[in-house]
């Protein structure tokens, strides 16, 4: 795969465009062309932890007065990396602990889901907040 996409998007702080960027991860996913995989279920994943991270974000992440979320998209040869920008206080991504089975809640499983679509995901520190980045590589 030799493709080469790069987005770089940025959004309102409003969960209604939760669906616009997760149908823009799920399009590049069904157009790449030397992709062997199947393409239905990396569209899906790839809607699933950019709507994840987003919401993350939204919810826990901003300073009140940032109004945007930035997110980019990169494809280079087999690495796809999604990058997910943030001005908030951060959090320690090596102490979150799965999720309690036995108590389904609606929220606590974004960053597990995350982990365990994609091959890496880091959260660090910027001059400016903080980046979600989860790395996957495509064959």
């Amino acid at each position: 795969m030799s493709e080469r996409i790069e987005l770089d998007i940025t959004l309102p702080k409003e969960t209604r465009y939760l669906s616009l960027v997760g149908q823009i991860g799920e399009s590049m996913a069904r157009s790449l062309r030397r992709f062997s995989g199947d393409r239905e279920e990396l569209a899906y994943h790839i809607n699933l932890v950019l709507t994840e991270a987003m919401a993350n974000a939204i919810q826990h992440a901003q300073k009140p007065s940032s109004t945007e979320i930035r997110i980019t998209i990169t494809l280079i040869q087999h690495k796809l990396t999604i990058k997910v920008y943030d001005q908030g206080q951060g959090f320690d991504l090596c102490t979150l602990a799965p999720p309690d089975a036995s108590h389904l809640q609606e929220h606590g499983r974004g960053i597990f889901i995350i982990r365990t679509i994609m091959d890496r995901v880091t959260y660090r520190k910027l001059e400016c907040g903080h980046v979600l980045e989860m790395e996957k590589t495509l064959h």
